[in-house]
């Protein structure tokens, strides 16, 4: 048993009308605040057979404050009730999913698992399944049609109302004494509304598990992976949220956290307006939805994209840390606050702050932002990110020395307009840019 799990738990196993010979429905209730706290019925599990499967919505509406159909099958629960982003739920009278095991496979038992805090969390449904090959098949059937008539096998029907609303609800579908339940590839869920009389009552469906009987040995869920870090000096508070990469808590404790220690708060000291606090606690989150984007970070919250991470330890993983550590701080948000007609700050400043802080500050010594022969036809002073970053420097180098605090500023507070360049300069923005271009040229000899 994960040592996530407790044992604190209301548990009733009852039979709910079988459809097969000897299949069995266990129905469990929890009601835990905080984790999953599952105990007899196996806890979620990350590898089971669902975990690629394809899930489709055949009949019924999604309910768009909660999550895709992708939360029923990725190996995550929510950390606690209420939490409509990592479950799924219909808007309306229920419907129906189908699940695609992508081939036909022993399966051993089905488990649905939900959490809510009131009336989402009961789960009444029935759920059919078939090979795909039975005379007449129909892999979609809508609502209209009764699956029977089509190619499908009721398997049982699931009602755990009368464990009441609240907390956790568990369903476990299984063969008495652990005989496969079929050969099937394909399931239907049949879902109801727990009240029909209270359209927003949909179950708030955390995963759904199936099990090969020749599958690999389960691996449970557990609840968040969250660390806090403290710098010496306590100013500031760091969460690492490592869930979804447990495999990465070790790397950021000994090695991304040192650098966030040191850099953090020479970001703030460099960046300092009147009346502007930086956050004092920063949330650094591990997450496996971010396509090809690295990392981002909105308000106080960065966060990293594991898989990108995972093969840049050695490279730039850091570094990219210490550019979004410095979007936290710039806080250009802030704006509104301060200002009510704030004015925008274009996107390459925004950007050439913090790659001016990464590659002139952080990291010089990697060169990353340097303008060659090879970029130099293409690098124009808004360019943004490694190009700005290098004429920023210029500008710093050049002409003065405390630009970055005043250009910070006036963005931070909604005042950003191209007179800042000359105010601090002497020159138009357009001019320094053409100087920094004629500097680049003598430097490589073009």
């Amino acid at each position: 048993m994960n040592p996530n799990f407790s044992s604190a738990l209301i548990l009733a196993p009852l039979l709910l009308q079988p459809l097969c010979a000897a299949v069995t429905v266990e129905t469990a209730h929890s009601p835990a605040d905080k984790g999953f706290k599952i105990d007899r019925i196996t806890p979620p599990a990350r590898n089971d057979a669902a975990t690629k499967a394809t899930f489709t919505l055949v009949d019924g509406r999604r309910d768009g404050n909660g999550g895709e159909l992708a939360a029923l099958h990725n190996g995550r629960v929510p950390f606690e009730a209420d939490v409509p982003k990592d479950n799924f739920f219909f808007g309306g009278q229920g419907g129906r999913i189908e699940v695609d095991l992508g081939s036909a496979i022993s399966v051993k038992a089905i488990r649905s698992y939900s959490w809510h805090r009131d009336a989402r969390g009961p789960q009444v449904y029935q759920v059919y399944a078939a090979k795909g090959d039975e005379a007449g098949f129909q892999k979609e059937p809508k609502r209209g049609t009764d699956p029977l008539t089509c190619g499908w096998k009721l398997i049982a029907k699931a009602d755990t109302r009368s464990k009441g609303t609240g907390g956790q609800h568990v369903v476990s579908i299984t063969e008495s004494g652990g005989k496969p339940i079929g050969e099937f590839q394909h399931l239907l869920f049949d879902i109801e509304t727990p009240d029909a009389d209270n359209p927003q009552s949909g179950t708030f469906f955390s995963e759904i598990d199936v099990v090969d009987a020749n599958g690999p040995a389960l691996e449970a869920v557990g609840g968040k992976v969250v660390k806090t870090y403290q710098a010496p000096d306590r100013k500031y508070t760091y969460l690492v949220d490592s869930t979804v990469a447990p495999d990465l808590t070790e790397w950021a404790e000994k090695e991304l956290m040192p650098k966030v220690y040191e850099w953090y708060p020479k970001i703030v000291d460099m960046l300092p307006s009147e009346g502007f606090k930086a956050h004092r606690t920063v949330v650094l989150e591990f997450r496996d939805d971010m396509g090809g984007t690295p990392a981002y970070a909105i308000g106080n919250k960065l966060a990293m994209s594991a898989p990108w991470f995972r093969s840049q330890l050695k490279g730039e993983a850091k570094g990219s840390v210490v550019h979004e550590l410095t979007h936290i701080v710039q806080n250009y948000w802030w704006a509104r606050e301060k200002n009510p007609n704030p004015s925008p700050t274009p996107g390459w400043i925004t950007e050439g702050i913090p790659d001016y802080v990464r590659w002139f500050l952080y990291e010089p010594e990697s060169k990353g932002a340097e303008i060659t022969r090879g970029n130099f036809a293409r690098a124009n002073y808004d360019g943004s990110y490694r190009v700005s970053a290098n004429f920023i420097h210029w500008v710093i180098e050049t002409h003065d020395k405390d630009f970055l605090r005043k250009l910070n500023t006036v963005a931070r507070e909604g005042r950003y307009s191209e007179k800042i360049w000359k105010d601090c300069t002497g020159k138009s923005v357009e001019e320094l840019g053409a100087d920094w271009k004629a500097a680049n040229a003598k430097r490589l000899g073009l």
